[in-house]
C-alpha cells in the first residue's frame, strides 16, 4: 500500500511516523535515560528507526525482505548494546528492546494502516512507559483472586462463546446452545461490572450508591439486605427505604438493557412502559431520600460482592435457562398466550433474568410482540410483589413504606401489561 500512495499523502504519513516516534522517544528518555544515558534508544534514535523501517519497507513492499533484514540487524545491535551495557536495575528490562522495536515498525505501520491505528499504538506505548510505577503498583492493589476472576470472565466470553454451536439441539425449543451461552455471558457481564463497582467504588457508607449497584446485580438480594438493616436500626429509616425502591428502579433499567442486547425491536416496543415505571420508581425513591434527615448513613450498607462467574454457577444458570425455554414453549403450545402470561406471573417470584432473556431471544414463538411485552411486565410486577413480601418478612414493621411502594409498582406493572394485551390496544 505504501508504494501506491500519492506523494503528498506519503510525505504526510512519514511526518506522522517521525513525530510519533519522537513522542515515544521523549517518554523513553524520561524513564530510562534520566540517570543512565547508555540505554539504547531515545528522542533521536526512535525517529531514525521509524524512518529506516519505512524506507526499507518501501524498497520491496511485497515480501518486505529488506525490512526483515533491517529487523534482524536491529536485533543484533540491541543484543550487543545491552550485553555491553553496565548492569543496573533498568538494564535488564525488556521494555528497552520492545520500545526500539515499536519505533522501527512504526514507519511501515504508518504507511500501510489508518492513521488512527498509528496514533493509538504510539499513545499506548507512551502510557506504558510513563505509568511504570503506577502499573507496577497494581500488583499490590489488585489481589490474585481478582486476576483469576478476570480470567474466568475471559474464558466465558472469549473462549467458550465462539466455540459453542449455533444449531438447535432440542425440538422442544428453537434456542441454540450459542443462544444459551450468550445469555450466560450477558448476565455475567452486567453482574461482573456491578461486582467490580461494589468492591472498588469510593462511596461505601452511603445508601443510594450501593443500592444502585446492588440493583444492577439483583434487586431481590438488595431488598433483603436493606430490609435487614431496617430491622437492625429498629426505626423506619427513609434512606434505607429509598435504597429498596432504587434497587427496583434499576431492575427496570437492567431488564431493558438485557432485552436490547438480544432484540432491539422488542426493547423499543417495551421502552415506553419500562421507561415510565423506571421514572416513577426513581421519583418515589427520591421522595423517600428527601425525607431522610441525614444524607450519609451511620450504618455501613454493604452488599456481598458475589458474582456468577464461577463455571458451576454459569452452568446452573444455563440449565435453568434451557428448562424455562422448554417449559415456556410447552405451555404456549398447550394453553396459548394466556398460559405464557400465567407462567410469567409464577416465575416472577423467583429469578426472572433467565425467563426474560428466553423471551428476548425468541424462546417463545408465535406470540405478537405486544403479548411478549406484557409477559415481561407481568414477570417484573410479580417479582415486585415477592420483594415487597421479603421486605416485610426481613424488615418487619419498619419496612412497611418501601413494601407498600413495591406493591404500588407491581399494580402499575400489571396495568401496563393490560394496556399491551387488551383489545383496544
Amino acid at each position: 500500500m505504501g508504494a501506491d500512495l500519492a506523494p503528498l499523502e506519503l510525505a504526510g504519513r512519514l511526518v506522522l511516523a517521525l513525530g510519533l516516534a519522537a513522542f515515544i522517544g521523549l517518554a523513553f528518555e524520561e524513564v530510562y535515560k534520566r540517570e543512565d544515558r547508555s540505554a539504547p534508544g531515545g528522542v533521536r534514535t526512535f525517529p531514525m528507526l521509524a524512518l529506516s523501517g519505512a524506507m526499507l519497507y518501501l524498497i520491496e513492499p511485497h515480501q518486505a525482505l529488506a525490512f526483515v533484514v533491517g529487523l534482524i540487524a536491529l536485533a543484533f545491535w540491541l543484543h550487543a548494546s545491552l550485553r555491553n551495557a553496565p548492569t543496573g536495575p533498568g538494564t535488564t528490562t525488556l521494555m528497552i528492546p520492545a520500545s526500539n522495536l515499536v519505533a522501527y515498525v512504526l514507519g511501515p505501520v504508518a504507511l500501510t494502516q489508518p492513521p488512527w491505528l498509528v496514533v493509538a499504538v504510539s499513545v499506548t506505548a507512551v502510557l506504558l512507559l510513563g505509568e511504570r510505577e503506577q502499573l507496577h503498583g497494581l500488583i499490590r492493589v489488585v489481589p490474585q483472586d481478582e486476576l483469576l476472576t478476570a480470567g474466568k470472565f475471559l474464558i466465558l466470553v472469549g473462549i467458550i462463546l465462539p466455540l459453542v454451536p449455533n444449531e438447535p439441539l432440542l425440538a422442544a425449543t428453537p434456542l441454540t446452545p450459542y443462544h444459551v451461552w450468550l445469555a450466560v455471558v450477558a448476565v455475567c457481564t452486567l453482574s461482573y461490572i456491578s461486582y467490580l463497582m461494589q468492591k472498588y467504588a469510593p462511596v461505601r457508607n452511603a445508601t443510594l450508591v450501593p443500592a444502585i449497584l446492588g440493583g444492577i446485580y439483583s434487586s431481590t438480594a438488595t431488598t433483603v439486605v436493606l430490609a435487614r438493616r431496617q430491622r437492625e436500626a429498629a426505626v423506619a429509616r427513609p434512606d434505607l427505604a429509598a435504597g429498596i425502591v432504587t434497587a427496583t428502579a434499576m431492575m427496570y433499567l437492567r431488564l431493558e438493557i438485557i432485552i436490547a442486547v438480544f432484540n432491539l425491536r422488542f426493547a423499543w416496543a417495551l421502552a415506553p412502559a419500562m421507561g415510565t415505571l423506571f421514572a416513577i420508581a426513581a421519583a418515589l425513591a427520591m421522595y423517600e431520600w428527601r425525607r431522610s434527615a441525614k444524607r450519609q448513613s451511620d450504618w455501613s450498607v454493604q452488599f456481598p460482592a458475589i458474582h456468577p462467574l464461577q463455571i458451576p454457577a454459569a452452568m446452573i444458570f444455563a440449565g435453568i435457562f434451557v428448562v424455562i425455554s422448554v417449559v415456556s414453549t410447552a405451555i404456549r403450545d398447550m394453553f396459548g398466550q394466556t398460559g405464557v402470561l400465567t407462567l410469567a406471573a409464577l416465575i416472577g417470584v423467583t429469578d426472572i433474568d433467565p425467563f426474560v432473556i428466553n423471551i428476548a431471544q425468541g424462546g417463545v414463538t408465535g406470540l405478537p410482540i405486544s403479548a411478549l411485552c406484557a409477559t415481561i411486565l407481568i414477570a417484573a410486577a410479580s417479582n415486585n410483589i415477592a420483594k415487597g413480601v421479603y421486605a416485610l418478612g426481613f424488615g418487619g414493621e419498619f419496612s412497611r413504606r418501601p413494601a407498600l411502594t413495591l406493591f404500588i409498582l407491581a399494580i402499575l406493572g400489571f396495568a401496563a401489561a393490560a394496556v399491551y394485551v387488551l383489545p383496544w390496544t
